[in-house]
């Protein structure tokens, strides 16, 4: 008998957190489109649908809150308060709003600039890297996966690198904050973190405020909006900033990481691009595809809408699964499979799709292709540790190994 996938989803953070996609499958040869209690949003899962949700903002609203959890522990919310309100911006902000802050960050992330950042993200590797070359071991999320876009991303802002370590221990505030398996301890706790951070982030505005600096934060309280508009409140500020950083490091982090997973759990996979090291566009490609490290984004419905033939209620929250859209047959012949050679793959929703698009996916993949081919080039024999189970937050949105311990001779 099948398993029903509206209530296997309730029981994500247990049998289906190592391997969410059987469940997706499950879903898509279902349903489709399903509301899951546990979560109180619904689920959508099949490419086109997916696509459909994450294009159509006048039916699909981004405006909804990402630092405030759907269900708050008691305390929570007053913790929250004590720091600067939630402004929704960029990526939860909708047009024609959107397009003034994206607009007053974009530079920062073109395909030129990125290219200017790149011999300092091949030298913030090579740092990283003689610090455990010669252990023959290493925890490399610990040791590389996180540090290297964290440092990158902090340096692009313009926040101190030696402040990089307290920046990571917010961000992972911020994501226990919103994970689903968390306790009301774990919950408050984040919620504290979250406000250090947007205190410290207030204090770095000040300073650029007194005296400007060469960076992404100078730049973006130097100017207006795109036609010469008010500039962004310190609110705006603060979440914008919020946003690039936990996107410019938790994600990239997570795409290293499971492309390292795909490579080293088959260990001829690694070794191709250690021959081949013009393979590892396609890899981190199909990484993106295959297990993509956002698995999904949220929206809200903004009238009663119909789609896949199932009426979703105004105002209901909606999480279209890209990580299962990605899956698709109907879209991607043999999906399951692994084939960094496969024709058509960059149709794949890992960054998202239409106005929100990720802003830094030309850094992503650069930061991906410069970290994979460093390894394999002075770590050649890397392979994961003997008995390594890889461990994972319990959130439906990001998907990435929280360790990763490798050896080598």
């Amino acid at each position: 008998m099948v398993a029903d996938p509206t209530v296997e989803f309730d029981r994500f953070a247990g049998p289906h957190l190592a391997d969410p996609y059987p469940l997706y499958r499950q879903a898509r040869d279902g349903p489709g489109v399903f509301f899951a209690d546990a979560f109180g949003m619904w689920i959508v899962t099949r490419y086109e649908d997916v696509r459909t949700v994450l294009t159509d903002s006048t039916r699909f609203s981004s405006a909804y809150l990402i630092r405030t959890p759907l269900q708050p522990a008691p305390g929570v919310a007053e913790i929250l308060r004590q720091g600067h309100p939630e402004v929704r911006i960029l990526l939860n902000e909708d047009p024609p709003d959107h397009s003034r802050a994206r607009a007053l960050v974009a530079k920062a992330f073109s395909p030129r600039r990125v290219a200017a950042l790149q011999p300092r993200v091949q030298q913030i590797t090579d740092e990283l890297i003689d610090a455990f070359a010669g252990a023959g071991q290493a925890d490399l999320v610990r040791q590389l996966t996180w540090p290297l876009p964290l440092r990158v991303i902090c340096e692009l802002i313009g926040l101190p690198v030696g402040d990089a370590g307290q920046v990571r221990a917010w961000t992972d505030d911020l994501a226990r904050l919103t994970s689903f398996g968390s306790t009301a301890e774990e919950q408050c706790a984040g919620a504290h973190g979250s406000v250090a951070f947007e205190r410290y982030l207030a204090d770095q505005i000040d300073q650029r405020r007194r005296a400007g600096r060469d960076d992404l934060l100078t730049a973006i309280l130097s100017a207006g909006g795109p036609d010469g508009g008010q500039p962004l409140t310190d609110g705006e500020v603060i979440s914008l900033l919020i946003t690039l950083v936990f996107g410019g490091h938790e994600t990239t982090a997570n795409l290293i990481g499971n492309a390292l997973l795909l490579l080293l759990h088959r260990p001829e996979r690694w070794a191709a691009i250690r021959s081949d090291p013009g393979l590892i566009d396609a890899v981190v490609e199909e990484t993106l595809r295959v297990d993509p490290p956002v698995q999904g984004m949220f929206r809200v419905a903004v009238a009663d809408t119909q789609l896949a033939g199932v009426t979703i209620p105004a105002g209901a929250q909606v999480f279209a699964v890209m990580g299962s859209a990605n899956h698709d047959p109907d879209a991607f012949p043999d999906p399951d499979s692994v084939d960094p050679g496969r024709s058509g793959s960059e149709r794949h929703l890992a960054f998202g799709h239409g106005i929100h698009f990720c802003i830094g996916a030309v850094l992503a993949r650069a930061e991906a292709r410069t970290a994979l081919g460093t390894l394999a080039r002075r770590i050649p024999d890397l392979r994961l540790a003997p008995g390594f189970g890889v461990p994972y937050l319990p959130n439906l949105m990001h998907r990435g190994p929280q360790r990763l311990d490798a050896v080598w001779p």
